[in-house]
């Protein structure tokens, strides 16, 4: 297998100073193929089809990271200049259709889209030629998510630029290990998720109509990418005095620097006379508040629920745990994947 360590280096380095989530996809891929993950793995990891990663390893053979730069474009030329190519964008980014003077239409379609652009500029294009459009400018069709309204854009700038790089300059020097630290509840009716089944049917999914499940508590190691993982039986202060204990058991040398979020429990006297017997050993370090996005083991738990529990029906809460038990088993048997997967993006 050919020796790629100089283009693996740079690559991560462009991945951590890419500028757009879509910028960051198309170095990952790169990336993950150069260390020797098939098409079709690097396809489930970033959510792409195999064609694109395709078309993106193709890109980076043929002209390297230039390749892989917005910029390339192949195609007609563009009946849009690039001034109204980036209001579009900006237009749908920050507004509504409703705002732009489309009545009680609140979610942007191909259709409106392109509507739009004929009134505003007057091209007309397809459907297919509009998603063309917005697929250059890095804008696809994805799901909203929730955001927490608290969250504070400066102390999450802060602690991106300025306290986890400190972190990390310690590591192997004062720093033995750094954990990202988190509690899930992992319900047997999680989500049904899409999946490939015979067309025009859907797979049936059985249910009891209860809701059980386990109670998890886990560090992910951001050098090694070991995850360490508990189940209890509830989330207080005492549950998590034991998990700092078995923690310490687990990490028996060297200071560990565990990031977590502000929970109660987190801050809990309980713990305190703990942390302070072993400061020479344990250091907690908050993340910014309402700042899930930013505790990587956030996106663990939503492997493991894609993985174990999206789709599938679970009698027991025992088949629910044995399956847990394998994946944390099995993700720990190759922790170089669970690494490029997780931690590359911080």
């Amino acid at each position: 297998m050919p020796d790629h360590k100089d283009e693996i280096e740079k690559l991560s380095t462009a991945m951590k100073e890419a500028k757009s989530k879509r910028a960051y996809e198309r170095y990952q891929a790169t990336y993950l193929h150069l260390q020797g993950y098939a098409k079709e793995e690097i396809a489930t990891i970033i959510g792409r089809s195999k064609k694109t990663v395709y078309n993106y390893i193709h890109a980076y053979t043929q002209r390297g990271l230039n390749g892989l730069e917005m910029k390339y474009s192949p195609g007609a030329p563009r009946r849009l200049s690039p001034e109204q190519e980036k209001e579009l964008a900006l237009i749908i980014e920050h507004q509504l259709p409703v705002d732009v003077g489309f009545e009680a239409k609140y979610n942007w379609t191909l259709a409106i889209i392109t509507e739009l652009i004929q009134q505003k500029w007057g091209p007309t294009y397809t459907l297919r030629g509009t998603s063309d459009i917005l697929h250059r400018l890095g804008l696809s069709y994805t799901k909203p998510t929730y955001t927490l309204a608290n969250a504070d854009e400066e102390k999450q700038k802060e602690f991106v630029e300025i306290t986890f790089p400190e972190v990390k300059k310690l590591v192997d020097g004062k720093i033995a290990h750094v954990l990202f630290q988190d509690e899930s509840m992992i319900r047997d009716y999680q989500a049904i998720q899409k999946t490939w089944f015979v067309k025009g049917k859907q797979r049936i999914i059985p249910t009891f109509g209860k809701h059980q499940g386990l109670k998890l508590i886990g560090t992910l190691n951001y050098e090694t990418g070991e995850v360490f993982c508990i189940e209890e039986e509830r989330y207080d202060a005492e549950t998590f005095l034991r998990f700092l204990e078995l923690v310490l058991e687990h990490y028996p040398t060297g200071k560990v620097v565990m990031i977590l979020d502000n929970a109660r429990i987190h801050h809990a006297k309980l713990i305190q006379p703990f942390l302070k017997e072993h400061e020479d050993r344990l250091e907690l370090v908050f993340l910014p508040p309402y700042s899930p996005q930013l505790n990587l083991i956030e996106g663990l738990w939503k492997w493991l629920k894609s993985d174990v529990i999206y789709n599938v029906f679970y009698s027991s809460v025992q088949e629910i745990r044995k399956n847990v038990q394998a994946f944390i088993q099995r993700i720990n048997q190759k922790p170089e994947q669970t690494i490029d997967r997780l931690c590359v993006q911080l």
